[in-house]
Formats: structure tokens, sequence, C-alpha cells
């Protein structure tokens, strides 16, 4: 047997609230190792020389 999805107003925007908490969590995740890759592609400065500046 299936479960019935709640008839009421308030069991609704329970579903609803939780659908959209756990696509906000998974966004969140995605976004923050797309970060850190982006950090150790950054080319790093060698250690005997300062950094070109303007």
């Amino acid at each position: 047997m299936t479960k019935k999805l709640p008839e009421t107003l308030g069991g609704k925007a329970a579903v609803a609230g939780a659908a959209i908490g756990s696509a906000a969590i998974a966004a969140a995740l995605l976004y923050a190792s797309n970060r850190k890759k982006k950090k150790s592609a950054e080319p790093q400065v060698p250690s005997g020389e300062p950094p070109e500046t303007d």
C-alpha cells in the first residue's frame, strides 16, 4: 500500500517545506564543493618572488 499525503493545509505545507528544505541543503552542498574545487585550482605564488601588483 502507498502512503496517502496529508489532505489538510498544514500537512501540505509540511510536505512542501520538507521538499524546499531538502533542495536547499542539496544546493548548499553543491555550492560548498564547487568553492573548494575553485580554491585549489588557483595558481600559487612562487615562494621567492613577491606578487606583481600595479
